[in-house]
């Protein structure tokens, strides 16, 4: 019998709301840039902020799930069988 548990699926509900709550936030941010009265050097700098800023949740989101997934693959504990 294996403890390991199986790979989670997410239903097309969550995927959809998680997908519609990016486009949201993104819209909203970069209208609020681009209603913001500034510059528009202030205005670009804004926008690659949080373009740098969203790729780099990404990858952090990935690292950890990547890390999370090689945890649970490798055993919780050692053997103290004499080789």
């Amino acid at each position: 019998m294996s403890d390991t548990p199986g790979k989670q699926q997410n239903t097309a509900a969550f995927y959809g709301q998680a997908v519609a709550s990016f486009a949201v936030a993104m819209a909203a941010t970069a209208i609020g840039i681009y209603q913001l009265s500034a510059d528009a050097w202030v205005r670009g700098f804004l926008a690659v902020a949080v373009l740098y800023l969203v790729t780099s949740a990404f990858t952090l989101a990935k690292v950890i799930r990547d890390r999370q997934e090689g945890a649970a693959a490798t055993p919780a504990y050692t053997s103290f069988e004499k080789r």
